[in-house]
């Protein structure tokens, strides 16, 4: 029969235990602090209490807590505020990441430029650069405010300059090199998680916006431990797509992640695009077969982008499927029910489906603008000039609905096209049930 374990008492102070109250803790040297303990929660302790003598910290109750909102300071160019939420944040750190050469020092000059204009003091840690080449790439900018430069990347000393100044915002370039006393070489995986970690303690402390420019890898992701992307607050990425630059949040604690920001690079740096459907679309020919405009969503911003088609009789004998921008297996769905829905034989066309613009766009919603795109290149008729098309195809030909159907309608209506061909449920659009529906709309048979 097993023996019942004996009472003991407690400290509660320090959690001491002992098999009788004491008068005197001999541990923390407390006066009259025994308590009585429950004999199970007595026989879960090992020696010097249930975790060494460790009690609990404070608990604070949610109702509690206060609410407050996080100040921000325009960056002074509205595409890149769009992506980070609304502006940078008092304390908040930002980790952008980009291929090499794409712009991503060009584009913190100019903001380190604009805050700097707007009466802020901007602290820029040059750790790959020469101060003169900084000072070069400043006069083709136009850059012209006060800019504080360092190229110490300790960060011990970087912390102590922003504990010291308190700049507005402070500009690491990049975090690769910056080094951590005792941690080995720079770019170490040990030095670029822990001079991340202080980075933005002090920033944390010092309400200091601060920036990091990180290194990718062959990939395209930021080289380092995984875990600095979960120590800063927000994560952006700069890719080329065709003649643009796109400024792309995956992660962002002050904001929604997924904002995009359109930019084309020219001599006097990065230029934000206010209107990307207007831009995509620029060179998008009229009255041609196999065009149709598409209301996508790219992320969290609706857009107007170009589907285009060709298919030709093939020489081989398997016919070829081409797809540039979008999935291919969502095409040859598509393809599957062109043949078993509309009788369109395409048995023995080599097809060709490309987003034009140079994005890889995963959006089902541009199901029915290759649908449609496939037939008018077939039979040889183009879309009228005022039609944007947007919509999932089903197996069964059914026309479904998409996310965000709303906010393509709105800027597909900014852009001028006035014929929306469209799943049902959209308030003031007829919507088409299936793709013969469809095209029956856009032709008027």
């Amino acid at each position: 029969m097993a023996k019942a374990p004996k009472t003991q008492y407690v400290c509660t102070s320090c959690g001491y235990t002992s098999a009788k109250p004491l008068g005197r803790c001999p541990n923390c040297q407390a006066w009259n602090s025994f308590e009585e303990e429950l004999p199970a929660v007595a026989a879960t302790r090992g020696r010097g209490g249930a975790y060494g003598g460790i009690t609990g910290g404070k608990l604070t109750a949610l109702s509690t807590v206060g609410r407050r909102e996080e100040p921000r300071t325009s960056s002074g160019i509205p595409e890149l505020d769009r992506v980070l939420g609304g502006g940078l944040v008092a304390g908040g750190v930002t980790l952008i990441g980009g291929e090499p050469g794409i712009g991503k020092s060009t584009l913190l000059l100019q903001v380190a430029d604009r805050v700097a204009r707007g009466g802020g003091s901007v602290l820029y840690v040059a750790g790959e650069e020469s101060l003169e080449q900084i000072r070069l790439r400043a006069d083709r900018l136009g850059v012209t405010a006060e800019i504080q430069l360092t190229r110490d990347t300790r960060a011990e000393h970087v912390a102590a300059l922003m504990t010291e100044h308190r700049p507005a915002l402070c500009i690491v370039d990049s975090i690769q090199t910056v080094t951590v006393e005792g941690e080995g070489a720079p770019g170490g995986v040990a030095q670029v998680r822990d001079g991340t970690a202080m980075l933005t303690r002090a920033a944390k402390e010092t309400g200091t916006a601060t920036v990091l420019v990180g290194h990718v890898t062959k990939d395209g992701t930021v080289a380092g431990p995984k875990v600095m992307e979960h120590i800063v607050d927000t994560t952006v990425f700069l890719e080329t797509v065709g003649s643009f630059r796109l400024l792309r949040s995956v992660k962002n604690r002050f904001g929604q992640a997924g904002e995009l920001g359109v930019f084309e690079m020219r001599g006097e740096g990065l230029i934000a695009v206010e209107n990307p459907s207007a831009a995509f679309l620029a060179e998008r020919p009229l009255g041609v077969p196999g065009s149709v405009v598409a209301a996508t969503i790219d992320g969290q911003r609706p857009m107007l982008l170009e589907v285009q088609a060709l298919a030709s009789k093939t020489p081989y004998p398997n016919a070829r499927r081409v797809v540039v921008g979008l999935d291919p297996r969502r095409v040859d769905v598509v393809l599957a029910v062109l043949e078993r829905r509309l009788d369109l034989t395409l048995g023995g066309l080599d097809v060709y489906v490309n987003l034009a613009g140079g994005l890889k766009v995963p959006d089902p919603g541009l199901d029915l603008a290759v649908a449609l795109a496939v037939y008018s290149a077939v039979v040889g008729r183009a879309l009228p000039e005022n039609v944007a098309v947007f919509g999932e195809v089903g197996l069964a030909g059914e026309v479904r609905s998409t996310t965000a159907s709303i906010r393509r309608a709105e800027e597909a209506g900014r852009a001028g096209y006035t014929r929306l061909i469209v799943p049902p449920g959209l308030e003031g659009h007829a919507g088409i049930k299936s793709v013969e529906e469809a095209v029956g709309a856009v032709w008027k048979r």
